[in-house]
């Protein structure tokens, strides 16, 4: 059983670290264009891997905690249930896996979103400003709001 931990984990994380990069772009330019500040001055197509450092890092704990979560909490369902309870195991271990997730995510998503509308700014400058200012409350804006869309 560590061993398919493992694979889960290195599995997840890897597969995490694809998509976030692949992707980025375009969460990029969706982030700009949702701007308040619009999409020219947020950047427009310029510094289109704005934020990027931010996701890179928190890509491969973030899935690799999902999946390490949803394995373990799904063995631990498992025990002694039904074939008709196989749905609902699922569902609440991929439920407690993204609440896990989301630890990891919604500080790196913070960090990336404000990054990417201001590409001038250094990923570790916004943390800084973000960790001074705000406090580690600030890393966590809109947790629940992320948890509920999640699960």
């Amino acid at each position: 059983e560590p061993r398919e931990s493992w694979a889960a984990l290195a599995a997840g994380g890897v597969a995490g670290v694809c998509v976030d990069l692949i992707l980025f772009p375009l969460d990029t330019v969706k982030t700009r264009l949702q701007s308040p500040q619009g999409f020219r001055k947020a950047g427009g197509f310029r510094g289109i891997y704005a934020g990027v450092p931010s996701t890179a890092i928190g890509s491969f704990p973030n899935a690799a905690a999902f999946f390490i979560t949803y394995e373990n909490v799904k063995s631990m369902l498992h025990h002694g249930s039904t074939s008709y309870l196989t749905p609902a195991t699922h569902m609440v271990a991929a439920s407690l896996g993204e609440v896990v997730a989301c630890l990891i995510r919604v500080p790196s998503e913070v960090v990336k979103q404000r990054a990417q509308v201001s590409p001038s700014s250094s990923t570790v400058r916004i943390l800084s400003h973000t960790l001074y200012h705000e406090g580690i409350q600030g890393l966590y804006r809109g947790y629940k709001s992320t948890v509920l869309r999640e699960v």
